[in-house]
């Protein structure tokens, strides 16, 4: 494991895994927790020894979030630059994936569509993401974290954070759900693909069991969905 800073702050840090074959492409790990700073990047390390295991490589991203200088647009500022850092070490960008949990899966789909990077994203998974973010705050989901994480509603800050206001991708986006997730809706992935495909986006939903957070169980079917899934990205 390679530990990599891209800035100042503690948050600012990402852990680079290597796998010892042929590497298949990067993947990006963002891990979730409603944007709040409680929850770190522990919580990718499990989907990162997975997926070295299956010969590719890994960034498990870190980033400022609420409560230790996260927000708008910091968070987005800090997971841009934390991609952007594959470009200044020995790694083949050729096929980067962001892969993310619940708000990290927000952020993985926000980095796919993000302006003038100097690492482009090929693809992005969600993972029971939260991927309209006006709907989110309308439901209140996580006691409030959207507004809690941007502040009151505001219609350019939330334009630019929002991934369904930011369809279509010119990337393939794959969100994997599970129906029975009673933290973030599966509404939430359905409506992001029915409008990244009325704009005419490459993007599927892929249903799994488990709740919310079968999807970052190792251990678990739906993340064997999930492997399945990026093989073809």
């Amino acid at each position: 494991m390679q530990r990599l800073t891209y800035g100042d702050d503690p948050s600012q840090v990402a852990e680079l895994y290597r796998p010892t074959v042929p590497s298949r492409g990067v993947v990006v790990v963002v891990h979730g927790g409603f944007w709040r700073a409680r929850y770190d990047w522990s919580l990718g390390r499990p989907l990162v020894q997975s997926l070295v295991g299956e010969g590719w490589t890994a960034l498990n991203l870190e980033y400022r979030r609420t409560g230790n200088g996260g927000g708008f647009p910091q968070t987005f500022d800090d997971v841009a630059a934390g991609i952007d850092l594959l470009a200044d070490i020995d790694v083949d960008t050729s096929r980067v994936v962001t892969l993310g949990h619940s708000a990290g899966g927000h952020l993985a789909v926000w980095a796919a569509g993000r302006p003038s990077p100097r690492v482009p994203v090929t693809a992005a998974i969600s993972q029971a993401g939260v991927l309209d973010l006006r709907g989110a705050l309308e439901q209140r989901l996580g006691d409030g974290a959207v507004e809690l994480f941007l502040g009151p509603y505001d219609a350019e800050a939330y334009a630019n954070a929002d991934p369904l206001s930011r369809v279509p991708l010119d990337v393939p986006v794959v969100c994997v759900h599970a129906p029975d997730d009673d933290t973030v809706p599966i509404v939430q992935s359905r409506t992001y693909v029915d409008a990244a495909r009325s704009a005419g986006a490459k993007a599927g939903l892929v249903t799994v069991g488990g709740g919310h957070f079968g999807v970052v169980d190792p251990a678990s079917d739906a993340w064997r969905r999930t492997l399945t899934v990026l093989e073809t990205l």
